[in-house]
């Protein structure tokens, strides 16, 4: 029986999260397995991969082989390095704590990677916001200005108007009182002609 390494896959629609087993090569990709050795959610930035190194490299002694995509986690995780170093540790090359020396130094060095890829995503997600909120204010200003414009715009036509009104009732009041002294003169001229009436008869 061959046993594969594989991923299984777990989640919903559009939001996959993976179980990586050990299972033969046989099953089906998400039915019987013969050891779970870890977890990978993909839906995170960076990826969260959960992996009992002891176990898969107890398989991959056992001769399991990785998929394509399973190898990738296990390299990741430090788990063929491992496996290396336990095969140059069988064959007399290094002792076991060189072995443990070398892996702990190199997932140190990882993890340190992983925390500046981190810390980096982490900034760039700050700057972001800080231009996008920079970006609104410059957006807001511009509408205030815009608004106290309109403002001032329309009080200069509200004010250009009063003043057309206001001379048109100049107009028509120097209109009126141009009129009413001619009014006034026929009103005199009117009792001087009944005097002149009286004196004839």
């Amino acid at each position: 029986m061959s046993v594969k390494i594989r991923l299984q896959r777990h989640g919903k629609k559009g939001k996959p999260f993976y179980w990586i087993v050990a299972a033969d090569a046989r099953s089906k990709r998400d039915g019987k397995f013969l050891e779970k050795v870890g977890t990978y959610n993909p839906n995170t930035n960076p990826a969260t991969i959960e992996l009992n190194l002891d176990k898969a490299v107890q398989w991959l002694h056992n001769g399991a082989q990785p998929t394509d995509t399973a190898r990738a986690i296990l390299s990741y995780k430090g788990a063929l390095l491992k496996h290396h170093l336990d095969g140059g540790v069988r064959k007399g090359a290094l002792t076991q704590e060189q072995a443990d020396a070398k892996l702990a130094a190199w997932l140190e060095e990882k993890a340190s990677k992983v925390d500046a890829k981190k810390d980096g995503l982490a900034k760039a997600k700050d700057d972001a916001k800080a231009k996008a909120l920079k970006a609104e204010k410059e957006v807001n200003e511009k509408r205030a200005k815009a608004a106290e414009e309109a403002l001032k715009a329309a009080e200069a036509e509200a004010a250009a108007e009063e003043a057309t009104a206001e001379e048109a009732v100049e107009e028509t009041v120097a209109e009126v009182a141009e009129e009413a002294p001619a009014v006034e003169e026929t009103t005199e001229e009117a009792p001087a002609a009944e005097e002149n009436n009286e004196t004839e008869a």
